[in-house]
């Protein structure tokens, strides 16, 4: 079959029989494969083409060719061959020769499947054997393994019995450790309410004590010394008014001369008379700038409401640093008196602040807030003192004005404090 397969890879196209032409273009191993059964018909039917497959045979076994074309078979020939080259020249008695030689083969079949069962029993005894040993082997290793495991069992149990009673042991330890550090705990606790609700008392009784002693410590100063003050701001006011109004009016410092008593038509003074920034709107730039002029004038100043409306985005003390610094510069100025109030509440703790020379700085007490205390500065004024009170809160300044005090918005401040 091979041959035949080769012989068509040589083989002109015409010359190749037309069942097998598509085969001829394989590759020599697939075409074997392939064209297998179609080669078998063709050889079959087609003496020429068994002819020409025939020749290369004859070529390859030519002695064996001869030897089957007289009819006899060499002892020592391969049967398959003696087959093929019988089959492909058909010589006289072929049919005798295939069949001659296909008994052969079955004959060597069972040869070989009678000496390869005897090889494969002894194989397997073989291996019975070597099995039989190495199972032998094994048993004894593994009793070993056993006896071994059984040991370390027992000691392991008898260690897990150890550490079950050092663990029970030590749980009650513990049980009773807990107990009793829960009962510590209990009365540490107990024994921490009641001196905290003692403390609470003494703190209670110590802020009391000292709020009677401020009280009458204030009592006493102001009884002593704020009529006096009311006193002496209300004439200083006047005195600097009266001063303020002769200058205004440009009014002799001498005692009347005799050409003032001749009738004559005096200039319009009235315009001259109204005090500075009353006809003037809260949004006016120059209403601040007016009011500071005032004689006497006290300037209180809504500290975080100035800070947060015009630098808001600073920390508390960098707000209170900056605005008390600009009110420094401006009292120095003006020689206005300057009392910045702050709100207590604010703060997590006192601090320790320097104020600028001329700036009276005051905190909310606890309780309290800021309006209250401006409140508070406003009404201790004596009637008739310039009281000039810087905030945007429209409750401040209602306050203030039924006060008799003048509101100043807290944009103007900080305008008037960028100028300087």
């Amino acid at each position: 079959m091979e041959t035949a397969a080769d012989l068509l890879g040589t083989l002109p196209p015409d010359e190749i029989p037309v069942p097998l032409r598509r085969f001829a273009r394989f590759e020599r191993r697939k075409r074997a494969k392939l064209a297998g059964q179609h080669i078998a018909a063709q050889l079959e039917k087609d003496p020429e083409f068994r002819t020409r497959v025939a020749v290369p045979v004859r070529a390859a076994q030519p002695t064996l060719a001869e030897a089957v074309e007289e009819g006899r078979l060499p002892p020592a020939a391969d049967p398959v061959k003696v087959a093929v080259i019988a089959y492909l020249l058909r010589p006289a008695g072929w049919t005798r020769l295939v069949e001659a030689a296909r008994a052969e083969l079955e004959r060597s079949a069972s040869v070989s499947e009678g000496e390869a069962a005897e090889r494969r029993i002894a194989e397997l005894r073989a291996e019975v054997a070597a099995a039989r040993t190495a199972r032998s082997a094994e048993v004894d290793r593994l009793r070993a393994e056993l006896r071994e495991g059984k040991a370390e069992i027992a000691e392991l149990r008898h260690k897990l019995h150890d550490a079950r009673l050092r663990a029970k042991s030590a749980q009650e330890r513990a049980d009773a450790l807990a107990t009793e550090t829960e009962r510590e705990l209990t009365a540490a606790r107990e024994g921490t309410a009641a001196a905290d609700k003692e403390l609470r008392k003494l703190r209670a009784r110590l802020s009391r004590a000292e709020t009677s002693a401020e009280a009458a410590r204030r009592a006493s100063r102001e009884g002593r010394n704020v009529d006096d003050v009311r006193l002496r701001m209300l004439l200083d006011t006047l005195v600097d008014a009266a001063q303020g109004v002769r200058r205004e009016l440009a009014l002799p410092s001498t005692i009347a001369r005799p050409a003032d008593a001749v009738a004559g038509i005096e200039p319009d003074r009235t315009a001259h008379r109204s005090l500075p920034g009353r006809a003037l709107s809260d949004d006016d730039p120059q209403l601040l700038d007016r009011l500071l002029t005032l004689p006497q004038v006290h300037l209180v100043v809504d500290g975080y409401n100035v800070t947060k409306t015009g630098y808001g985005e600073l920390p508390l003390a960098d707000q209170r640093g900056r605005l008390l610094s600009g009110l420094g510069g401006l009292a120095a100025q003006t020689r206005a008196e300057v009392t910045c109030v702050f709100d207590g509440a604010e703060l997590d703790a006192p601090v320790a602040i320097a104020a600028p020379r001329g700036v009276r700085v005051l905190f909310s007490r606890p309780g309290s807030t800021a309006d209250e205390l401006i409140g508070e500065l406003v009404r201790a004024e004596p009637p008739g003192r310039a009281v000039v009170v810087v905030s945007t809160d429209r409750e401040v300044a209602d306050a203030a004005r039924r006060a008799n005090a003048r509101p100043a918005p807290a944009t103007l401040l900080l305008r008037r404090l960028g100028r300087s």
